[in-house]
């Protein structure tokens, strides 16, 4: 059944084809916010554990490395020099394993595969489509005007 057949003229058509685009292109829209939403709670995580890590350094290392260097000093009775070094160490490698998980977890993002990816088939879906040639007009006797 032709769009004639079913009584819609060619302006409801093309209003009806713009109108589907429109809602495509919508759609299209919400799925790439869906996905970047995703991501930068990704991001945002990894951050989190990068400026944890930053703030461990500034804030906690001067206290709890005196602390410990004392306790070292007194308990296996090394110099303080040596205990203050070892507990530097200790925090270094603390500091490089939340480093690594922050990069992990920034790692993890990636551009809006799904969204890209519809987008395309949308693309060569509309590229593909081809109007209906139309009959040539007739007049009433039946001969092309």
């Amino acid at each position: 059944m032709s769009a004639a057949d079913e009584g819609r003229s060619l302006g409801e058509l093309v209003a009806s084809a713009t109108s589907e685009l429109s809602g495509l292109v919508h759609d299209e829209i919400a799925l790439a916010k869906a996905e970047i939403r995703q991501d930068v709670k990704r991001a945002l995580f990894g951050s989190v554990a990068g400026v944890l890590a930053a703030g461990l350094l500034l804030f906690a290392v001067p206290l709890l490395s005196f602390a410990l260097a004392f306790w070292l000093r007194n308990w296996w009775d090394l110099p303080l020099a040596i205990a203050c070094l070892i507990v530097g160490g200790l925090y270094i490698v603390i500091a490089l394993l939340l480093a690594l998980w922050a990069k992990v977890k920034i790692g993890r993002i990636s551009p809006p595969e799904r969204s890209i990816r519809s987008a395309k088939e949308s693309a060569a879906v509309i590229s593909r489509a081809r109007p209906h040639p139309r009959p040539a007009p007739q007049d009433r006797a039946g001969s092309p005007t």
